[in-house]
C-alpha cells in the first residue's frame, strides 16, 4: 500500500559542519525534527533512514577528479600539495572550507535525497520529504555557497536515468539554485524554477529572467527575481502565479523542490522582508500542484535558512505539515490566525537559542515597521512576474 508521505532521516548529515562559526549549522535538522514530534505530526512509521551514496551517483553530477577531491580534503589530514589545490574546486573559500569528514557527510546528504525520489518514483509513497537536502549551489567541478556535492540535482539526474520522467524542480530559497539550473539548462525534461532575490545585489548573482535554458533546453530555464525588501503580499502574488503557469506549461511527472527559508525578515544573509506567512503558503501551493499535474508524485528537501533558531524550524515543519495534510494548515491559512508552538518544544531548546524562541507558527506582522518604497518595490516585482508569464 502507497504512503501518504514519508521522513527521510539521514543519521550522518549532522556532520556536515564547516566550523563553529560558519552560519550552516546542522542543528536546525534537529530543531525543526523536534518541533513535528512535539507537534504529534511525525511519528515513526513515517520514517525512512538512508545510507549514504555511492560514488556512482554522486557522478551523475560531479566529475571524477572533482569526487576524489572532496574525499582527500576531508581526511583527517591532507596532504599539502591537496590543500594548495583546494581553491580550484571551491573548497577553500570562507563560505565553503573543507572539514575532517566532508565526502562522508555530503555523501549521506546525497543519498537522501536520493532515497526521497526512489521513494515517490517506485510508488512507496506519495510525497517524500529530505530536511538534510537542499544544496542546489554545487556544481559539477565545484563546490560553492555552502555546498559540497549538489544533491538536488543529483536526485533529479537520477530519476531521469531510472525512471524517465520529465522533473519540474521548483527553488524557493532566497538565492538563485544555481547549481541545479546550470546542470540541466540544455535539457528539455527537466524545468527548473527558482524565485529569489535579484542576484544584482546577491549571491551567486546570477537568475536574471534572461537565463531561459539552451538548446533543445531553451525555455524550460524559469527565474523571477525579486527586489529586495520585497513583502510578503508581492512575493505570494509573484510566486502563486508564475509556479502556476509553469506547472502547467511543463506537465511534470514529478516536481522536485528546494525549501530554502532565508527570505524571512530575520534571515542574516539577505534583505528580503518576507514573514512566516509565505512558508505556510508555499508547500501548500507546491502540494496542489503535485496533485493537479504529477498525480501527486513530490519530493521536497530542505536549503539555506540562517536564522536557526526563529525561522527555520517554523518553516521546514510546514513542508511537512502540508505533505501530510495536517489540519494545522488549514487552520492558519485564514486570514488573522494563528497557533502557539508546543510548549515542549519551547522549553527544550529555549536555554540553548541565542534568542528568544517565537511562541507562535506565524509571526506577529502587527509589531513590524512596514518597509519604504513599498510600492515601488510591489510594482517592479509585477512587472517581472509579468515578464516570466508571457516566456510561458
Amino acid at each position: 500500500m502507497t504512503a501518504n508521505a514519508v521522513f527521510i532521516y539521514s543519521p550522518e548529515a549532522k556532520r556536515y559542519k564547516f566550523n563553529q562559526e560558519h552560519p550552516f549549522n546542522p542543528i536546525r535538522l534537529a530543531l525543526a525534527k523536534h518541533l513535528l514530534e512535539a507537534a504529534g505530526a511525525l511519528k515513526d512509521e513515517h520514517m525512512l533512514t538512508a545510507s549514504p551514496a555511492g560514488e556512482d551517483q554522486l557522478k551523475l553530477v560531479h566529475r571524477d577528479d572533482y569526487v576524489e577531491a572532496v574525499r582527500r580534503l576531508g581526511s583527517p589530514q591532507p596532504v599539502p600539495a591537496e590543500i594548495a589545490g583546494a581553491d580550484k574546486f571551491g573548497l577553500g573559500t570562507e563560505d565553503t572550507p573543507y572539514f575532517p569528514g566532508m565526502h562522508d557527510a555530503a555523501a549521506a546528504i546525497v543519498g537522501g535525497s536520493v532515497l526521497a525520489a526512489d521513494a515517490v518514483m517506485d510508488g512507496r509513497a506519495r510525497h517524500a520529504y529530505h530536511m538534510a537536502g537542499g544544496l542546489h549551489h554545487a556544481f559539477p567541478d565545484r563546490g560553492a555557497g555552502f555546498c559540497v556535492y549538489n544533491d538536488a540535482a543529483i536526485a533529479i539526474a537520477h530519476i531521469r536515468k531510472r525512471y524517465g520522467a520529465r522533473v519540474l524542480y521548483i527553488d524557493t530559497d532566497v538565492h538563485h539554485g544555481d547549481g541545479v539550473q546550470w546542470s540541466f539548462y540544455a535539457d528539455p525534461d527537466v524545468c527548473t524554477y527558482s524565485i529569489h532575490e535579484t542576484g544584482k545585489y546577491l549571491f551567486p548573482g546570477t537568475g536574471f529572467v534572461h537565463e531561459r535554458g539552451a538548446d533543445a533546453g531553451f525555455g524550460t530555464s524559469i527565474n523571477v527575481p525579486m527586489e529586495p525588501y520585497t513583502e510578503d503580499d508581492s512575493w505570494l502574488d509573484s510566486f502563486r502565479a508564475t509556479v502556476s503557469r509553469a506547472a502547467g506549461y511543463f506537465k511534470p511527472d514529478v516536481i522536485v523542490s528546494q525549501h530554502g527559508c532565508d527570505a524571512h525578515a530575520y534571515d542574516p544573509l539577505s534583505h528580503i522582508h518576507c514573514s512566516m506567512r509565505i512558508y505556510q503558503a508555499m508547500p501548500a501551493i507546491i502540494h496542489d500542484l503535485a496533485h493537479r499535474y504529477a498525480e501527486g508524485r513530490w519530493v521536497a528537501l530542505g536549503g539555506g535558512g540562517y536564522d536557526i533558531w526563529r525561522v527555520v524550524p517554523r518553516a521546514w515543519a510546514f513542508v511537512w505539515l502540508a505533505m501530510t495534510d495536517h489540519p494545522l494548515m488549514d487552520r492558519l491559512a485564514s486570514e488573522g490566525a494563528n497557533e502557539p508552538l508546543p510548549l515542549a518544544w519551547q522549553e527544550h531548546w529555549a536555554a540553548l537559542s541565542d534568542a528568544p524562541l517565537p511562541a507562535d507558527w506565524l509571526d506577529d506582522l502587527a509589531a513590524w515597521t512596514p518597509m519604504p518604497r513599498r510600492g515601488e518595490i510591489a510594482a517592479r516585482n509585477k512587472e517581472v512576474a509579468g515578464i516570466v508569464l508571457q516566456q510561458l
